[in-house]
């Protein structure tokens, strides 16, 4: 089975039912085995070593992406939660996951799914869903922890059957010079589109 799904911030790979499942490749920033303060032990192994902010992957890899980055901007050095769940850059975490949504978009392959966690316990989601470069289809809103699905688009030229490959891949990597665009700031179109949809999140 080929590799189609990515979990970009795998950590110790809590939500898999399956933590080797053949399809998937597994990454994370960091490499770590210790032990909990209830005697559990944590085990991080990704498969690739990597920073979600800048991916080792070609553009158009992967059909589905799962996108669960640290979402704690306050904790102990040493703490538990740290470990566990990493943390987040308190100067940069927004330009951080404004590109970490951008790579997640430029992995997948048009009309493929990423799939985006969320716990709200120090930044609420509304503050998030912002940095996306579109709003997500639909997902769970009920409690703290959240799970959006988004879709890349693909573009209308690629369904019009008189397009070459050519001129195919010509369009896709025009896509992907808008999403690198959306993580230089170059556009504020995340947050317009946003706007003009109403998209809102208590």
């Amino acid at each position: 089975m080929s590799k189609v799904i990515l979990d970009a911030c795998c950590g110790s790979r809590m939500c898999w039912f399956d933590k080797e499942h053949p399809a998937a490749v597994y990454m994370d920033c960091r490499e770590l085995e210790t032990e909990l303060c209830d005697g559990r032990k944590l085990v991080i192994r990704p498969d690739v070593v990597g920073d979600f902010r800048a991916m080792p992957f070609a553009d158009c890899s992967f059909r589905l992406v799962v996108f669960d980055p640290p979402h704690l901007r306050w904790c102990g050095e040493g703490s538990w939660m740290k470990a566990k769940y990493g943390q987040l850059n308190r100067e940069t975490w927004q330009d951080d996951l404004r590109r970490g949504f951008a790579e997640c978009f430029r992995v997948l392959m048009p009309h493929g799914v990423l799939v985006f966690k969320w716990n709200e316990r120090q930044v609420k989601l509304n503050e998030v869903v912002k940095l996306a470069p579109m709003p997500p289809l639909f997902g769970q809103r009920a409690g703290k922890t959240h799970w959006l699905v988004f879709m890349k688009p693909m573009p209308e030229a690629l369904e019009h059957p008189g397009m070459d490959e050519e001129q195919a891949q010509e369009t896709v990597c025009a896509l992907e010079n808008v999403v690198h665009d959306l993580v230089h700031g170059k556009t504020h179109a995340p947050s317009q589109v946003l706007q003009s949809r109403d998209f809102d999140i208590e």
